[in-house]
């Protein structure tokens, strides 16, 4: 079953990380999400493992701002992270590479 909210949503992450993607990665991705489904999520994937929290880092490697409708229809496939990127409804700081890594370390999302 696919998460309807954010929070169900960041929760289910850590189960569906690939921790081969994640071995050598060592990143705090900070989620600052607006709207009804708003919130800040901290997600940190260290030595191959993926943890969630909420609030805001001090320091995350990349942070990505967005509505929190969007980033659910994002991770569950109904719309492109690119193309919500080249409409404005996304925006990145920080390491992009980082945020371009997210669909390879969550294979089973999107």
């Amino acid at each position: 079953m696919k998460p309807t909210t954010v929070k169900e949503l960041f929760q289910s992450l850590p189960s569906q990380l690939d921790p081969e993607a994640a071995e050598d990665l060592n990143a705090v991705y900070q989620f600052d999400l607006s709207g009804s489904q708003g919130g800040q999520y901290q997600l940190r994937v260290q030595n191959g493992a993926c943890t969630v929290e909420e609030g805001t880092h001090a320091d995350p490697d990349v942070t990505l701002s967005m509505a929190g409708e969007d980033c659910i229809k994002v991770l569950n496939g109904q719309l492109s992270g690119p193309a919500i990127v080249m409409s404005g409804r996304l925006q990145i700081s920080g390491d992009v590479g980082l945020a371009m890594q997210l669909q390879s370390l969550f294979p089973g999302i999107g």
